[in-house]
């Protein structure tokens, strides 16, 4: 906006009423270009957070699987007892 001010004012033979109307057709469309810019980066931000909530559902899920199978691993937990958390777990998360 000031590069069309200041190429306004430079011009020869440019009047204060050229340079009003520059301005006022800039001026014109801003409100819709900072709704449309708002939206966009409403929608990236939006984006981006449901794939960083994935990502940690994910490693949720695969250190809790890890941690059932070192405990049956070490005998603390039964192999049928391990499997009904494991899909206790999955039925909650679908």
């Amino acid at each position: 906006m000031l590069s069309l001010l200041l190429l306004a004012q430079d011009a020869p033979g440019g009047s204060q009423s050229e340079l009003e109307s520059v301005l006022a057709s800039v001026s014109e469309y801003l409100p819709v270009v900072i709704v449309f810019g708002a939206g966009m980066i409403i929608s990236v931000v939006a984006i981006l957070a449901g794939v960083m909530r994935s990502i940690l559902v994910s490693r949720a899920q695969e250190r809790t699987r890890q941690e059932v199978a070192a405990y049956v691993a070490e005998g603390s937990m039964s192999a049928a007892e391990g499997e009904s958390l494991l899909k206790a777990g999955a039925s909650e998360h679908q």
